[in-house]
């Protein structure tokens, strides 16, 4: 069962629906300063992540146009994996790192 309840936070403050437009204004903005700021470093995953977000409301409007909700939907799924490829890996131990970490005194 779908539920056709809206996100509190694609409420504007005076109480009325957001406006999809506003939303794709504000993910292409996002989207192009993750771009601007991709050359340093290696992108910020914190702006990838609000990106990911914001599309991932976008698909979830109602009101909106099919293809439109499909491509956010599978854009969104697309700024998924760049999140998950930026986030750093955990460091991995040998069995030999463990026992040596282990016996180190403090």
């Amino acid at each position: 069962m779908v539920s056709e309840k809206i996100n509190p936070a694609l409420i504007e403050p005076n109480g009325a629906p957001a406006q999809p437009e506003l939303l794709v204004s504000a993910v292409l903005h996002l989207m192009s300063h993750y771009t601007a700021h991709r050359q340093e470093a290696s992108g910020c995953v914190k702006l990838a992540s609000v990106i990911e977000r914001h599309l991932k409301a976008l698909a979830d409007l109602p009101n909106l146009a099919p293809v439109l909700r499909a491509t956010c939907l599978q854009l969104s799924e697309q700024w998924g994996t760049v999140v998950e490829n930026t986030m750093p890996q955990p460091e991995k131990y040998n069995l030999f790192s463990r026992f040596v970490a282990a016996n180190r005194v403090c």
